[in-house]
């Protein structure tokens, strides 16, 4: 085998991984599907690893060296050269013992790697119109394939084997998105769990961007990176609004603070924070699951940033994958473009937090159900938490709103079924109210205002998280 300085440590794991594919049984059940022919750059270890693979689908067993050079002396599209080549490179596979979780790591970081190179060499070819069968169109789908190889062959939990597995997972803590609200980490049991979707119903200009910017920013000041797809916002008004928030400013006033200040702001911040915040805008019902799984992959490749949390704002305005070019009902849509990006929040392993919007008969409304969502009742089946945010004057004027439990896979949903927060428009955040303001609200979703709950509230709507001021 003839070995290049720059090709020499591709070439040995390419050589290692022929070799175990000849001895470890346990390697060739774990790797054999997702290794493909054209990863091996050199020709003779590609007709090697076909012979190899050929002989394990029929017999259902690992090839030997002499069953291997027999067979591949069969073939006719190879001449005595290149024979004596593989023959010399199929004599030199012996027995190595090497540590097996390494092996399969490196095994599959040789098959992305491969995957992606190979994606792009064939990406250009396309865009210098060089590939008859494929126009521009197919490049993207290209590199998403590419960039979703990974060795994921688990074929599901074995019920009286897997009980110690079992075991293990009640006793360990879950991993979840915490909110600095604390009704909210009430019902959900201390945050959002991951492959999760999470929606808030509300009427236009009740607050459900306002949630989403103020939880957005929460969930960075904790550290975590975090992507937010406006398609109903610009890019910069969505920022304008998380400025608001993070930097303690009113949104009106922004545009007056020096420039100096506004850089030591986020200076500040910066400093307060290992996170990343990605706000991404698309046009209006234009954008799929596939797009975001896209984004997504584009994102980890070339800035190596992967959000702990995903925000859709809203999820109304996305198109299906699957019926992008069909005429179906709301209902079939909404329902569609729920599971596909409930979908998306398991394959990436991320909660993902978007909205909805109520009904004609729900906005304004001092009670919402789920018969208020708009458009499709399949949304509600779909997600895992749905709640509403409802606004009425009594509440404004207390600079209050309303959350109301709709569905909840996470805690009894009876319990603390509804509850108030605080919000400060201006500021674009919500806050924590006291105690007593939780005590009057009444089972119809009113709250009861008598003259010491006006005093509790007047109160409370002075706690604004002002721990954040810079």
């Amino acid at each position: 085998m003839k070995l290049h300085k720059n090709n020499l440590v591709m070439d040995r794991v390419e050589t290692t991984i022929l070799r175990n594919l000849i001895y470890d049984e346990e390697y060739i059940r774990k790797v054999i599907p997702f290794i493909q022919p054209d990863y091996f750059e050199n020709s003779q270890e590609k007709i090697i690893f076909e012979e190899i693979a050929k002989f394990i689908v029929k017999y259902d067993k690992p090839a030997s060296q002499e069953v291997l050079i027999i067979d591949i002396e069969k073939r006719s599209d190879i001449n005595e050269s290149q024979f004596k080549e593989i023959v010399e490179i199929v004599s030199s596979l012996d027995r190595q013992v090497v540590n097996f979780d390494w092996l399969v790591d490196t095994t599959e970081k040789w098959c992305k790697d491969r995957a992606i190179y190979l994606a792009l060499m064939k990406s250009i070819k396309i865009a210098d119109d060089q590939d008859e069968k494929k126009n521009r169109d197919a490049i993207p789908n290209i590199l998403s394939d590419a960039l979703a190889v990974s060795f994921d062959n688990h074929i599901g939990h074995d019920y009286l084997q897997d009980y110690e597995e079992r075991f293990r997972l009640y006793h360990q803590k879950e991993e979840k998105i915490p909110f600095d609200l604390e009704y909210f980490n009430k019902i959900t049991k201390g945050g959002l769990p991951n492959k999760t979707l999470n929606v808030t119903l509300a009427g236009t200009g009740v607050g459900k961007s306002l949630f989403m910017c103020h939880l957005a920013s929460s969930v960075l000041l904790q550290g975590r990176n975090v992507l937010y797809i406006t398609m109903e916002m610009a890019e910069e008004k969505i920022a304008e609004r998380i400025d608001a928030n993070l930097l303690n400013v009113d949104i009106q006033q922004l545009a007056q603070l020096p420039k100096i200040m506004f850089e030591n702001k986020i200076t500040d911040l910066s400093k307060k924070t290992q996170g990343k915040l990605i706000v991404k805008e698309y046009p209006t019902a234009s954008a799929h699951a596939g797009h975001f799984r896209a984004l997504l992959n584009d994102l980890a490749l070339k800035k190596a940033f992967r959000p702990e949390v995903i925000f859709i704002d809203y999820l109304n305005i996305c198109t299906s994958q699957r019926f992008r070019n069909a005429s179906v009902n709301s209902y079939t849509m909404v329902k569609s473009i729920a599971e596909e990006l409930r979908g998306l929040a398991v394959e990436f392993n991320v909660p993902i937090v978007s909205a909805t919007q109520t009904t004609r008969s729900g906005y304004g409304s001092s009670d919402v159900d789920l018969t208020d969502t708009s458009e499709s009742f399949g949304l509600p089946a779909t997600a895992d938490l749905m709640f509403a945010l409802i606004s009425t004057e009594e509440l404004e004027e207390q600079n209050q709103i309303m959350v109301k439990q709709l569905k909840n896979r996470y805690y009894d949903p009876t319990l603390n079924k509804r509850f108030v927060v605080g919000i400060d428009r201006a500021k674009m955040r919500l806050y924590n109210v006291e105690q007593e303001a939780q005590n009057n609200i009444m089972d119809s979703g009113q709250v009861q205002l008598n003259q010491e709950t006006v005093k509790v509230l007047t109160n409370a709507s002075k706690n604004k998280f002002n721990d954040f001021t810079f």
